[in-house]
């Protein structure tokens, strides 16, 4: 399947407004930049999307075009059915969370909420019920006449989703508005925004470089590199089945074989020895590199679990890392290779650095990528 193909919406919960359609979308800045090529994408209303993908890599640019502070040098833009790259940002049914939350520091929280709505010269009365309702969906209704100096970071947060909210969008944009948070409130606000978007049936569009806050809160996920859309799918997909090896690298981590030969006897020969593979390496051209997730690494405890293995690799304990729930080695192979190893704590061995181990995995459970 290719990006294109994947990019159609998935079924999700049903909105009367918000989808939106990205039509050979190209970005070309004054100085001859390309920030995006050719981007094709569809959003469902009410679907949750992430563009996820290291800096530079055209993301923000494009939420910057769904808003209308940029214009697609090529191609078209859609709300709904009818194209929108003429309509100014203040005309579209969009709002934008930016990361600095821009709250206004002389207005009280309230003020701040409402100031949209005053700016569009709403009725005072409807943007009295529209702040106090916007207030009420991100539980900060008690912090209405504070000025944002007195807001933790996650409350400041919540006054500029609110703000974007009492506009009644219909499409919500949010480029990185967590990354100034601290892990474990950034980790809380990713629940709390993905209850409120499932509340709301809002269509949300997510612009982030963390594969964890992606991969928790997207019905799809949009992997972009070098202004391209380098793979579309729901978390699981592109964790499971990533389509090359800058994503299977970006989204979690691997352990990557370089690939030595072609295939020899059922096995593909690498540094560290021949491996039973789940992919077909003939149907790839250029070198070659047998990939591993850390989880579906094992370390054998027995002789049989050795002789029972599709894959053997053997090498010393650099590190041993205790994460909590979860525990990380780091095993450098005979070969030379850095292996990491990740499971659940109550399941691993007890081991320290300098220990000899051997370490199976199951070809089902590799992927071969050009390198």
């Amino acid at each position: 399947m290719t990006a294109v193909e994947a990019a159609k919406p998935t079924e999700v919960r049903t909105a009367q407004r918000g989808a939106i359609s990205l039509h050979g979308v190209t970005k070309v800045y004054d100085n001859g930049h390309v920030a995006v090529t050719n981007i094709d994408l569809d959003v469902a209303a009410g679907e949750f999307v992430s563009l996820l993908g290291p800096s530079g890599c055209g993301k923000t640019t494009l939420l910057r075009m769904l808003a209308g502070f940029e214009r697609p040098t090529e191609g078209d833009i859609t709300l709904d059915g009818t194209s929108i790259i003429d309509v100014p940002p203040e005309r579209r049914p969009v709002n934008t969370v930016f990361q600095s939350y821009a709250l206004f520091p002389h207005m009280s929280v309230a003020q701040n909420v409402g100031f949209g709505l005053r700016q569009r010269k709403v009725a005072k009365k409807e943007i009295g019920q529209r702040v106090a309702e916007a207030l009420e969906l991100v539980q900060m209704t008690r912090f209405a006449d504070r000025k944002p100096a007195m807001l933790s970071g996650g409350q400041q947060q919540r006054v500029a989703l609110a703000r974007a909210l009492a506009n009644r969008p219909d499409v919500l944009l949010l480029d990185e508005p967590m990354s100034a948070l601290d892990r474990k409130l950034r980790e809380e606000m990713q629940i709390e925004l993905k209850l409120l978007q499932k509340d709301l049936g809002t269509t949300f569009v997510f612009v982030t470089h963390d594969q964890e806050e992606a991969l928790s809160m997207s019905d799809r996920i949009v992997v972009m590199s070098e202004g391209r859309v380098a793979q579309v799918g729901d978390g699981k997909d592109i964790y499971a089945k990533p389509v090359n090896r800058f994503v299977a690298d970006f989204v979690g981590k691997q352990t990557f074989f370089d690939v030595t030969a072609g295939m020899t006897d059922g096995r593909l020969p690498t540094t560290d020895g021949p491996f039973v593979v789940a992919d077909d390496p003939d149907s790839l051209s250029g070198d070659l590199v047998v990939a591993i997730r850390p989880e579906a690494i094992w370390f054998a405890e027995t002789q049989a679990d050795i002789d029972g293995a599709d894959n053997v690799i053997s090498g010393t304990t650099a590190g041993v890392s205790f994460l909590g729930d979860l525990t990380q080695v780091v095993v450098t192979t005979d070969a030379g290779t850095e292996v990491l190893v990740r499971g659940a704590t109550r399941n691993f061995p007890e081991l320290r650095e300098g220990q000899h181990v051997t370490c199976t995995f199951a070809g089902a459970d590799t992927r071969v990528f050009v390198k």
